[in-house]
């Protein structure tokens, strides 16, 4: 009889961390971490080596000093006596502007241009085709500025509502639309809670949250009372009251107002003021940007196997309800990973606001404050900073809901 005994274990050798397959991947991991930190350092070095014989220093003190320019599309208080952390503070709240609205728009144009270009009717077919191939194949850049050139031609000058017979008029009294951009009234709270206006306004967004929350958790009820009874209740009004009857009493108890822009001296004043600059970036980043979700959504819907369209229509489902209940809610597990992409693209791309004045971070901290203290190296970081952790945090806000939407294994 053989009986089985473990091998022998061997000693271990230097040349092991080559010719072992146990120790071969660690060992080239460990070579290439040893020569990117050599190369880091030797840049570094060199870097402060070449600062030094020139005088210079890397130093965030110029962040403090007055930047000396004034900006025209803000969301804070800003004047040119503020300091330059201060400009640079709304030149990012002004790209975080564009981004969030931009890729609001962005997937609202992709996803009705994706699912219209799959529709039997020839001609909007057609149409959403041509909408895709014009404008991904043009440049954003050329966009950017076509819309902003449109929009100083075709709009009217304040001065046209001026008058007794004015050549324009407000919308309903409190809309106007020039070729310095729209004024919207703006809404104030007369007793507010908090004596600083942010704070008000994120009570309202935590009411909204509260709001949403709630409404998925009646949604949750409702889907476990189908799978018990096989009915599902109507949530509809419910829903509408989750989401009216607090905000609304949130309005009465703060005092909701407006503030209606007026046509003074020169321009408008009140109200809010959403430049041209701001439009026509905003405008531009969403076609251009939409086009591209329309693809990433077609190309989703036609991964979707044609039995389970035919199956829905066999159990007398609409081709409307199909597609919302069926199609869209598998195909997403396809469309989300290059949605990603886009968004990112958008935030990248909102650097081009330069071209037409808008003032985002790379204007400001990149361009005027940079010009003026000549702290190219620290400006530079900033902004890579900046791009490099909006990137992430957009990466992270979007894999986490690509997880929740993926399918679920057991």
């Amino acid at each position: 009889m053989s009986t089985m005994t473990d091998p022998p274990k061997s000693e271990f050798r230097l040349s092991m961390l080559i010719n072992d397959t146990r120790y071969r991947s660690l060992t080239f991991q460990v070579i290439a971490a040893i020569v990117i930190a050599l190369c880091i350092w030797y840049l570094g070095n060199n870097l402060i080596q070449n600062l030094r014989a020139a005088g210079l220093n890397i130093s965030y003190s110029f962040l403090g000093d007055s930047a000396g320019y004034d900006i025209n599309q803000r969301l804070v208080e800003y004047d040119s006596q503020s300091s330059h952390a201060r400009a640079a503070l709304v030149g990012l709240l002004n790209t975080l502007l564009v981004a969030f609205l931009a890729c609001i728009t962005a997937t609202i144009f992709g996803v009705a241009a994706g699912v219209l270009r799959l529709s039997n009717n020839w001609l909007v077919s057609k149409l959403m085709a041509v909408y895709v191939e014009i404008f991904r194949n043009i440049p954003v850049l050329i966009w950017i500025i076509i819309i902003f050139t449109i929009m100083t031609a075709v709009l009217p000058a304040p001065s046209a509502f001026r008058g007794e017979n004015p050549s324009s008029s407000m919308l309903f009294d409190a809309f106007a639309f020039t070729n310095r951009g729209a004024y919207i009234p703006r809404p104030e709270f007369a007793n507010g809670l908090f004596s600083s206006t942010a704070l008000n306004w994120f009570l309202v967004i935590a009411f909204l949250i509260g709001s949403w929350f709630a409404t998925r958790e009646i949604e949750k009820r409702a889907t476990k009372k189908q799978e018990e009874t096989g009915e599902r209740p109507k949530t509809l009004l419910l829903k509408l009251g989750v989401w009216l009857v607090p905000f609304a009493l949130l309005m009465l108890v703060m005092g909701l107002t407006w503030n209606i822009p007026e046509l003074k001296r020169f321009n408008f004043s009140g109200g809010i003021n959403v430049g041209g600059p701001l439009i026509a970036l905003w405008f531009a980043l969403s076609i251009y940007t939409g086009a591209f979700i329309a693809e990433n959504v077609r190309a989703g819907i036609q991964a979707i196997s044609k039995g389970q369209t035919e199956a829905a229509a066999a159990l007398g489902l609409r081709q409307g309800r199909i597609m919302n209940l069926v199609v869209l809610p598998q195909a997403l597990r396809v469309i989300i990973p290059p949605l990603i992409s886009q968004y990112l693209n958008i935030t990248k791309n909102s650097s081009l606001a330069i071209a037409v004045g808008y003032a985002d971070i790379t204007a400001t901290l990149g361009g005027i404050t940079l010009n003026q203290t000549g702290r190219a190296i620290e400006c530079v970081l900033l902004l890579m900073l900046f791009y490099l952790t909006a990137s992430l945090l957009i990466s992270t806000v979007m894999n986490f809901y690509n997880a929740s939407v993926k399918l679920k294994e057991r």
